[in-house]
């Protein structure tokens, strides 16, 4: 193996966890060899962007959203290509054009694929996850054309608001009987949707897509489960993701709704570890658990990259989750499930809603309220969730310390 080919810390996956990873090693070792692995051709984005700044501000622009790795940390990319195989005695991954790249400490930030619902390929059919799939989108938004949104998840409701205010025709499916009924309390829940249908989305709950197919006109036709069907420019799926962990599964690394690693974010091998979308981590609060959002992959990126220079650190961060709808912002800290007893406490349009199992506070929604993450993370460690009345008065309402906004 030359010189060029053996890489002291070799990442699997070109996202914002390879970046914020290549960032936490160089904190702890600024001179160790960087490698980078990545699917994409382009750089790797901000991703949050991609379904809300980008279309909800002007002024925001690409420029905004791309992550310079290479320029700031030395890192070596190896972009356009995939990791196959890892061999675990050789400490060698093997790539989908031939190339065996070397490493003393690995990490897989795979990331997770969207899922396809049994859809086809095809330009109009897009199962939004990346910079491509935002652009074709553009392409397909606009001039009132007409976009169907495939699930009532928080990239798909992001993606129909996003739509319906940029000039597009929207009609957002979705199998519960209520937009987020599965998350918010019943009230909340059908405030939520009604803002999309204010707005004109076209909302259809209690379906779900049956199949699909592109029609010789350029136009996508789907079949949903109640027989209709729906005719429309372009479909966009946001209806979730499944990790990619195939590559840590045949290199015998343990893997079970994603890859398993310790508080270290070491995974069954020591010399590899895990983040991300990817990781399922033992979280300080809540227990093991996979996460799907931007906090985690910044800050378990940056953690597992200290780690693999040797930190020896534990990732004790439980991070949050945010969205935007219409003027409307939410934040989140552990379980949102609308089947679990929930305390509310509202004030005017900001409120915190507390989802109760047991004597355990085991999710905290903050609406329209800022700086408030820290004490939703208290309360999950430590409130009884049986006393409803001291609940209501644990976090108050109104905007508390700044806290750094999520990057776009």
């Amino acid at each position: 193996m030359t010189e060029q080919n053996f890489y002291q810390y070799l990442i699997v996956g070109g996202g914002m966890v390879a970046d914020s990873a290549a960032r936490g090693i160089r904190e702890v070792d600024p001179d160790g060899t960087i490698g980078i692995v990545a699917e994409e051709q382009t750089p790797p984005v901000a991703r949050p962007a991609l379904s809300k700044k980008l279309w909800t501000d002007s002024s925001f622009s690409f420029d905004d959203v791309w992550l310079n790795t290479e320029d700031d940390t030395g890192a070596v990319r190896h972009a356009g290509d995939r990791a196959v195989a890892v061999d675990r005695d050789a400490r060698t991954v093997r790539t989908q054009s031939g190339m065996v790249l070397g490493y003393d400490r690995l990490l897989l930030a795979t990331g997770g694929a969207p899922a396809t619902l049994g859809l086809p390929e095809d330009d109009p059919l897009i199962f939004f996850r990346s910079l491509d799939d935002y652009e074709r989108l553009r392409r397909y938004s606009g001039d009132q054309r007409h976009v169907v949104v495939v699930g009532g998840s928080f990239i798909g409701s992001e993606l129909a608001a996003a739509l319906v205010e940029n000039d597009t025709a929207v009609t957002l499916v979705f199998p519960d009987d209520v937009l987020f009924g599965g998350v918010f309390p019943p009230d909340l829940a059908r405030y939520f949707q009604s803002r999309y249908e204010d707005a004109g989305v076209t909302v259809m709950p209690g379906v779900s897509v049956e199949s699909g197919e592109v029609q010789g006109n350029g136009h996508v036709v789907l079949t949903l489960s109640d027989g209709t069907s729906l005719e429309c420019d372009a479909v966009a799926v946001g209806a979730g993701v499944s990790p990619n962990n195939e590559i840590a599964s045949v290199a015998g690394l343990s893997v079970d709704d994603g890859v398993l690693v310790d508080e270290l974010l070491r995974t069954s091998d020591p010399r590899i570890f895990a983040a991300g979308d990817v990781a399922s981590y033992p979280d300080a609060i809540l227990g093991r658990r996979r996460i799907e959002h931007v906090d985690n992959a910044t800050t378990m990126g940056r953690q597992a990259g200290r780690n693999l220079a040797g930190a020896e650190e534990p990732y004790t961060h439980t991070p949050y989750f945010y969205s935007v709808a219409f003027g409307d912002r939410y934040e989140a800290v552990g379980t949102l499930d609308a089947s679990l007893e929930v305390v509310e406490m509202w004030d005017g349009d900001r409120g915190v809603v507390y989802y109760v199992d047991g004597r355990d506070v085991v999710g905290v929604l903050l609406w329209n309220i800022n700086g408030r993450r820290d004490d939703a993370r208290e309360a999950i460690d430590n409130a009884d969730g049986s006393d409803h009345a001291a609940l209501r008065s644990r976090i108050p309402t109104e905007d508390g310390d700044a806290e750094q906004d999520d990057k776009n």
